[in-house]
């Protein structure tokens, strides 16, 4: 039977595995992006030897979603995999493990945009010229993730609708625990989606990802073990 987890019982695994059993969160934000980006380096191998020539883009919010879309971005860097990260958010906007993992890509030089308004998503890069997104082999979207509540605001909302534009257009697109613009639990699409050709979830499967809009959303489903330990897990379940 797939195991599922819902968003309070998500919120619940994080904080035992952290508070109880002493395991940093920033260590499970490096299980969980490096589960991601071995995923995603397998899909890039099996494609066509042209399409390596292209980008991945990594659209990155800014709270613990983005942390693992920058933990992606550090090991398709080391892998000679050319990547770039469409920061939605300024660099301070970002705090704890998240701010931890920015702090490195920094250092590491990765090519990064940051944008705060819908003018500055249109800017073309300023190497290699183009949008980012439309040239993108893969996108990733790190924006939102399980915590989302209300509905999607701008600039993030424009970001998803451009997000599925490319997708159109020929770009492969991986969700980061589940579609930005997903209800984790109810599967309703709150303003606008990410519509999703592959989704690396966390821990377990998401309500959301299995009823209503998700399966549309999520395309294939992976769970991605991250390191919780399994007692953590069956204490949430026994609530």
């Amino acid at each position: 039977m797939r195991l599922v987890l819902t968003q309070d019982q998500v919120r619940k695994v994080d904080r035992i595995a952290i508070e109880q059993f002493g395991v940093p969160g920033v260590v499970l934000m490096e299980n969980a992006g490096r589960g991601c980006a071995e995923l995603l380096s397998a899909r890039l191998t099996a494609q066509q030897p042209q399409h390596l020539q292209q980008p991945v883009t990594i659209v990155a919010g800014k709270g613990n979603n983005a942390g693992d879309g920058f933990v992606i971005a550090r090991f398709l860097h080391n892998w000679n995999i050319r990547v770039r990260i469409l920061l939605c958010s300024s660099a301070d906007q970002l705090s704890g493990d998240a701010a931890i993992n920015w702090r490195i890509v920094e250092k590491m030089r990765i090519p990064f945009l940051s944008i705060n308004s819908l003018e500055e998503l249109d800017k073309p890069e300023e190497k290699e010229g183009g949008h980012w997104l439309q040239e993108s082999s893969w996108i990733v979207d790190a924006l939102l993730g399980t915590g989302l509540r209300g509905e999607v605001r701008e600039p993030v909302r424009s970001v998803i609708a451009r997000i599925n534009t490319a997708r159109k257009a020929g770009a492969k697109v991986l969700a980061v625990d589940i579609p930005s613009g997903l209800h984790c639990d109810t599967g309703e699409i709150l303003g606008e989606a990410v519509e999703a050709d592959l989704t690396a979830t966390f821990v377990a499967s998401k309500p959301g990802l299995l009823k209503a809009e998700g399966p549309v959303c999520a395309g294939e489903i992976h769970v991605i073990d991250i390191g919780v330990p399994r007692a953590v897990i069956e204490q949430v379940q026994n609530g």
